[in-house]
């Protein structure tokens, strides 16, 4: 047991409840943060202690670097758990933790740096021998050096915001008229979302795979990886649902992909848990995309099939301790798939619906978890992310797992307000799916099957 240690937890929602029970079941005492809009948040109810740093916008609370970092600081605290979101991969934030003195439970101000500039971070993985896409060797300084570079690679090509992340600041273009608009609208996004208007041009893989590496690095130069989740089903860049492992991958491919992200991760010296992404094509090259420096949504799953409590992992590693595994002793499990359940209406355009939950019912049996941080009666915000929970299932074979399921979704009952349950419920019975054929452009093609079928209904 670690001792004579606290947690400030930077974040709120299910990722801030997910992380309070590991504290709990390690034995260090937690502080939540909150918003004025989360006063009745679980997170909140469930810490130790809890300090109010602002007003329900997110700049004015949990994006308030000085807020965030005083709370810990006039409560104790000797490490922050960031999250996912917020500032769990603000460089600024880590290095301002760093000169208090206080843990970052997470890889350094430098890595983040670095990683979070995907232009950098693309030419690390370049010079290490892992794969990327071809595309600009660095940041576009302008329209007219980009649509040459576009020429030159031949289009689709990608923009992308070199300080992106979550889907954002992504477009396609097709053509040199398209690029000329894309070019602006997408630094116009970068500069409004991250601060930072740069961006850098990579050759678009059609129709491609997603698949991401979980790994773990302590301070002793230990580094493992825990084999991939496929994040393929994705709506605007956004994951709906995330498995673990690859229907796609075979063994061969699994090993090559898993050695690149260790590669990665020992060149960076990283430290923490971290995601690597990659697109696998249809011939099953791969090629990385960028690295997430942080815990994701989807870490349930990879915790389903190895059994390892990533979030006890990343506080271990802070607190200096040596990775209890190797590579060799990491097996896969069985078949894990998880649902993001948000507050949103998918036949209105995915439009968030915030409001008052009523009665709820969460699914249970067998290696069934749903992650959450909603009651009755909680009132959902419409300052933050839409989503309520997280529903993942474990079972030893892929269809196993979809059928469970199937069964969990039909057991899951939130009233009050809108949810996207029915439409995961659709998903885990479309053919594609189940056969395992799908990819990132599987979802834009369900989603107009929808539309169109909806507009011969009415």
């Amino acid at each position: 047991m670690i001792q004579q240690n606290k947690i400030l937890i930077a974040n709120r929602g299910e990722i801030a409840v997910r992380i309070i029970r590991s504290c709990k079941e390690l034995g260090i005492p937690t502080v939540a943060i909150y918003s004025t809009a989360d006063k009745d948040s679980l997170h909140v109810k469930l810490a130790d202690e809890s300090v109010c740093i602002g007003t329900e916008r997110s700049k004015d609370s949990y994006l308030n670097m000085q807020a965030v970092l005083s709370a810990a600081i006039a409560t104790g605290c000797n490490a922050i758990h960031p999250g996912y979101g917020f500032l769990a991969e603000n460089a600024k934030f880590i290095e301002m933790v760093e000169a208090t003195g206080i843990k970052f439970i997470g890889p350094s101000s430098y890595v983040v740096s670095q990683m979070g500039d995907k232009a950098t971070a693309r030419s690390i993985a370049k010079n290490n021998k892992v794969p990327v896409v071809e595309g600009s060797d660095g940041i576009v300084e302008s329209k007219e050096e980009g649509l040459r570079i576009a020429n030159k690679i031949g289009y689709p090509i990608m923009i992308k915001a070199s300080a992106g992340g979550g889907g954002r600041g992504i477009a396609v273009a097709r053509n040199d008229q398209e690029f000329e608009k894309s070019f602006e609208l997408t630094t116009l996004e970068a500069e409004n979302t991250f601060g930072d208007k740069s961006v850098y041009i990579e050759r678009f893989v059609e129709n491609p795979r997603h698949i991401e590496i979980q790994i773990l690095a302590d301070h002793h130069g230990n580094v493992v990886h825990l084999f991939e989740r496929d994040c393929s089903m994705q709506r605007r860049n956004q994951k709906i649902i995330e498995e673990a492992p690859s229907s796609f991958l075979d063994e061969k491919l699994r090993k090559s992909i898993g050695d690149a992200a260790v590669r990665l991760a020992k060149a960076v010296d990283y430290r923490g848990a971290g995601t690597i992404e990659f697109l696998v094509d249809k011939n099953k090259n791969f090629y990385f995309m960028e690295m997430n420096t942080r815990i994701q949504v989807e870490h349930p799953v990879t915790e389903m099939i190895t059994g390892i409590d990533l979030i006890k992992e990343q506080i271990r590693i802070a607190y200096d301790k040596v990775l209890p595994f190797k590579q060799e002793d990491i097996k896969i499990l069985g078949h894990a798939i998880e649902c993001r359940i948000n507050a949103e209406n998918p036949m209105n355009n995915f439009m968030p619906t915030p409001g008052k939950i009523g009665r709820i019912l969460f699914p249970g049996g067998f290696n069934v978890r749903f992650d959450s941080h909603i009651y009755p009666e909680y009132e959902v915000p419409p300052f933050y992310d839409s989503m309520l929970g997280k529903l993942i299932v474990l079972a030893p074979s892929r269809i196993d797992a979809i059928r469970k399921m199937r069964v969990a979704l039909e057991q899951l009952v939130i009233e009050g307000i809108t949810t996207n349950i029915e439409y995961q419920y659709g998903l885990m019975h479309a053919p594609d799916f189940i056969k395992g054929t799908h990819d990132t452009g599987f979802i834009a093609k369900f989603n107009r099957y929808l539309s169109e079928t909806n507009e011969k209904l009415t």
